[in-house]
């Protein structure tokens, strides 16, 4: 087939006229509202953690940023929406660490893939996690519960909110890398599991500091240890669970990142992560985060691909190795 000299010239000053304004646009950016679509109830951290940032960007751009609750699948169905929108950097997403991290190797399939349909811009926040046992328990320490655990002279069990949760993965991950086996118990949510734990019916549980904090305080369970690699500043006498097993890196941290679809201009993806991060040091939003037991992060794009990608393996091989499957 034969083409014109004119349609030869008309398809370059077109393809020209493009990469023209795809700069003038992300410069512009945002001129229209943004929206962040969580896949969690309103009301959880993970809601939270989206209206902080929604509320600071509004704020810096004068553009409404609206969050948008999308509850089902374990996160997986707000995901599979982001993964397919319009890559223009006006929707995105809170991505947790299990989405991220642990749903590809827990489900048999997702309906998005976290490396190649997302764009990383930055982690919004960190929260702690502690391992707990009930007051009552004769365990008195991390070394304790590994001792038991490595002579059998009990049957250790261990509470969390379902299969694949960060509860379930870092008492797999402690077992596992202590040489001793636990029996995983599992609840339909926190709260139940927290109260068998109380009574000593199951004996520890990894929960969010947040969760559990008012009841080590008011003597219903006792910390055993921080599952992070530094000690809390909340309970800053509260060794690391590696400090107080010799179990050099252990780490059970969760975590949540704003994403957006791949092939989102990297100047909007500069421009979400430099307001982004500024919002995370004004003192009202770390105030705000800690309310939520949650610490400001701010990371680059690359060092948060850094972090699923090393997350990924961690729990990969935990549930691997354990035989978890999805609920």
């Amino acid at each position: 087939m034969r083409i014109s000299r004119r349609s030869l010239i008309a398809s370059a000053l077109l393809a020209g006229l493009a990469s023209s304004l795809a700069p003038a646009q992300a410069e512009d950016y945002p001129t229209k509202p943004l929206r962040i679509i969580v896949g969690f109830a309103a009301g959880g951290a993970p809601d939270a953690l989206a209206r902080i940032v929604a509320e600071k960007l509004n704020q810096r751009w004068g553009q409404p940023v609206t969050v948008e609750n999308r509850v089902g699948a374990q996160g997986n169905t707000a995901l599979a929406a982001v993964a397919k929108a319009e890559p223009d950097g006006y929707t995105l997403a809170l991505m947790p660490v299990g989405n991220a991290a642990v749903n590809p190797a827990l489900f048999a399939s997702l309906p998005y893939d976290p490396v190649k349909d997302f764009a990383p811009i930055t982690q919004l926040a960190s929260v702690e996690n502690v391992l707990v046992v009930s007051a009552q328990s004769p365990i008195k320490s991390a070394q304790d519960l590994i001792a038991q655990g490595r002579a059998k002279t009990a049957s250790l069990t261990y509470a969390s909110p379902g299969a694949g949760s960060m509860a379930h993965l870092a008492a797999e991950l402690l077992a596992r890398s202590a040489g001793f086996e636990m029996t995983h118990v599992p609840y339909r949510g926190v709260a139940p599991a927290l109260t068998d734990v109380m009574r000593g019916d199951v004996t520890l549980i990894v929960a969010q500091l947040s969760t559990a904090k008012p009841l080590i305080d008011s003597g219903q369970l006792r910390a055993l240890g921080i599952a992070s690699r530094e000690r809390s500043k909340v309970m800053p006498e509260l060794p690391t669970i590696a400090e107080g097993t010799g179990i050099a890196g252990f780490e059970a941290v969760s975590w949540y990142a704003l994403m957006a679809p791949a092939k989102t201009p990297d100047a909007v993806i500069g421009k979400l992560h430099g307001a982004i991060t500024e919002a995370l040091k004004v003192p009202e939003v770390v105030a705000a985060m800690a309310a939520q037991g949650a610490q400001p992060i701010g990371n680059s794009p690359a060092e948060l691909a850094a972090v699923i990608a090393a997350d990924t393996e961690r729990w990969t091989k935990v549930i691997k190795e354990a035989g978890i499957q999805a609920n």
